[in-house]
C-alpha cells in the first residue's frame, strides 16, 4: 500500500475513533494471510480486537469516575484471615445482581477486617459489569453536602450522587450521627438517602444478612 491511502485510512480511522483498527490492521493482515484467511475472518478478529479495547477503556474510565482510593479485586482479598466473612455470599455479591433490586450491603467489623477491601472489590466488579460506581467517605459526603447547601447549589450536588447505580459510603461510623441526619445532611429528610432500604449484608451476620459491609462501610445501590 502506498503512502497516500495509507494517509487517508489512518484520517479515517482517527475520526472515526477506531484506535485499536488503526494500530493493528497492518500486523493483522500479514498473519491472516500467512494463514490463509478471507476478508471477512479479516474483518472479524480486527473489530473482535476493537471491542475488546473499547470495553477495556470504559472500564478505565467508570474506575477513574470512581474516584476508588486505590484499585482492589476480591481476588487478592484473604479470605482465610477472616473465617467469618462467608466467601460464597461476598462471591455472590460480585454479580451485582443486588444493584438491580436496589438492595443496600452494610459492612459491619472493627477496624482492620477488610471492610473497605471488600468494598473496592464490589465496586470494581460493578465497574467492569458496566455500571457507574461512586466512591466517598462519610466525612466527606457530609462535608460536601453542606457546602452544597450553605453555596445553594445542594439539588444540583444531590443529582450527581443519586446518577451513580453504586455508592459506597467508607468510614460511616466516624461520623456523628447528628450529622448526617440534620437537614442536607446524607440521611436527613432532604438528603439524597432518606427513601427506606433493605439493607443486605454484614458481616458473619444473621441470616438474612448477605455479604461484607461496615457500619463504617455501605454500599448504596440508586434507583
Amino acid at each position: 500500500m502506498t503512502e497516500a491511502p495509507k494517509i487517508l485510512l489512518a484520517h479515517h480511522l482517527k475520526t472515526l475513533k477506531l484506535p485499536t483498527f488503526l494500530r493493528e490492521y497492518e500486523k493483522l493482515a500479514r498473519q491472516c494471510a500467512a494463514e490463509g484467511l478471507d476478508h471477512v475472518q479479516f474483518l472479524a478478529r480486527l473489530v473482535e480486537l476493537e471491542l475488546i479495547d473499547r470495553e477495556r477503556r470504559m472500564i478505565d474510565r467508570r474506575i477513574k469516575a470512581a474516584k476508588f482510593p486505590a484499585t482492589k479485586s476480591l481476588d487478592s482479598f484473604d479470605f482465610k484471615a477472616i473465617p467469618k466473612l462467608n466467601k460464597m455470599q461476598v462471591l455472590e455479591l460480585a454479580r451485582c445482581e443486588w444493584i438491580d433490586r436496589r438492595e443496600n450491603v452494610i459492612a459491619l467489623g472493627p477496624s482492620g477486617t477488610g471492610k473497605t477491601h471488600v468494598a473496592l472489590g464490589l465496586g470494581l466488579a460493578a465497574c467492569q459489569k458496566g455500571l457507574s460506581v461512586g466512591f466517598t467517605t462519610a466525612a466527606t459526603l457530609v462535608n460536601e453536602l453542606m457546602e452544597a447547601r450553605d453555596e445553594r447549589r445542594l439539588l444540583r450536588l444531590q443529582k450527581q450522587i443519586v446518577g451513580h447505580k453504586l455508592l459506597i459510603i467508607d468510614e460511616l461510623g466516624f461520623v456523628p450521627l447528628a450529622d448526617l441526619l440534620q437537614d442536607g445532611g446524607a440521611f436527613g429528610h432532604d438528603g439524597p438517602f432518606n427513601k427506606p432500604r433493605q439493607p443486605r449484608c454484614r458481616h458473619g451476620g444473621a441470616p438474612r444478612d448477605h455479604g461484607p459491609a461496615s457500619g463504617r462501610t455501605p454500599a448504596a445501590s440508586r434507583p
